[in-house]
């Protein structure tokens, strides 16, 4: 954000203030409310109503921030300049489960049009920014590093929108993005969500899409991971999948990650689908990813880990080269899976390339 743009809002918070801002009769109110290191964030955001932008200075802030108002924007000056970080012990539940940001909503009435952007999340002990129950979730310009599990995350949610963020040096995904984490069922419908154009680097995951259907991932870049996207399904109804994977480039995932209880070490592992249906998986850039885990490869199709195959997905026109040990593998016995037009040098079974 520029100084001109940061002194516009904060010209708003004055007149509001002064009552000389005042909408005319009729007319949505919409306040900024300008936060510099040391004030509270969310004593502003406690404060602000639907529509309103809570505008961070450049800085430092040493707390949580917990966001259940719909239609609120929280924006930083850049993630170079304003760097969010765990503060001292707080009784608030999203500082207590060691998020950086919540944004979370109720199963009758979902947080809507939420936005955050432009600032860091670093160093908390579960995720950067946590997201449940909400739809139209829009995450731009985040740097998430350095946090204890996930990076950026979103559950039970809809239409989500995840563009140009960096997740970094996570313990478990970047960017993660599932039905629930917390009971067995069906993938659910994401309506539209959005992953696009985002660095994802030195993660045990880049990308995790989990028990969903109808996700776009394009365009984004993934290095130096142990494993750079998972499309994850189970044997719960309806079947994750009807995704569409375009354009990403994936090279020299080949970070090594020890087993956990469910799954075996990681490294080396472009783009994984297990227990997947009806995804498309095309245009995709897959260079250099080399390791020995039973997931190691360019493009794989594995069946899930309780058993279901992935079925009728098409891997088309990538360019899927000096992968090890191969650079497209089927070790899959589902049904209706094509490779087509795919640039490469081995596969397993022998004859797709």
């Amino acid at each position: 954000m520029t100084k001109r743009q940061i002194a516009l809002l904060a010209c708003t918070v004055a007149l509001a203030a002064s009552g000389l801002g005042a909408a005319a009769p009729g007319a949505q109110s919409r306040t900024a409310h300008l936060v510099k290191p040391g004030e509270s964030i969310q004593k502003a955001v406690d404060t602000a109503k639907p529509g309103d932008t809570i505008v961070l200075s450049p800085g430092t802030y040493r707390e949580s921030v917990r966001i259940t108002t719909s239609r609120l924007t929280l924006v930083g000056s850049g993630s170079a300049s304003t760097v969010l970080v765990p503060g001292e012990a707080a009784d608030d539940a999203c500082a207590k489960a060691g998020h950086g940001i919540c944004v979370t909503g109720t199963a009758s009435t979902p947080v809507e049009g939420v936005t955050v952007r432009s600032l860091t999340l670093r160093g908390y002990t579960a995720n950067g920014l946590w997201a449940s129950r909400t739809d139209r979730l829009t995450v731009r310009k985040v740097l998430a590093e350095k946090n204890g599990k996930w990076g950026i995350a979103q559950e039970r949610s809809t239409r989500g929108v995840f563009r140009h963020n960096n997740a970094r040096d996570n313990a478990d995904a970047g960017l993660f993005l599932a039905n629930t984490t917390d009971t067995e069922q069906g993938a659910t419908d994401a309506e539209g969500t959005v992953v696009s154009h985002n660095s994802l680097s030195g993660n045990r995951i880049g990308l995790t899409v989990r028990r969903l259907r109808n996700v776009t991932v394009d365009d984004n870049e993934a290095t130096g991971n142990c494993a750079a996207v998972f499309v994850v399904g189970d044997e719960s109804t309806p079947r994750a999948g009807a995704m569409t994977l375009r354009g990403n480039n994936i090279h020299a995932n080949n970070k090594y990650c020890p087993k956990t209880p469910r799954l075996p070490f990681l490294q080396g592992s472009g783009i994984v689908l297990t227990g997947a249906e009806e995804t498309v998986v095309e245009k995709n850039r897959v260079v250099g990813n080399v390791g020995a885990s039973p997931l190691s490869g360019g493009i794989v199709l594995f069946k899930s880990f309780v058993g279901v195959l992935n079925e009728q997905n098409a891997i088309r026109d990538n360019v899927v080269m000096r992968n090890s040990p191969a650079d497209l593998a089927n070790r899959d016995t589902g049904r209706g899976n094509t490779f087509t037009r795919n640039t490469c040098t081995l596969s397993e079974p022998a004859g797709m390339c």
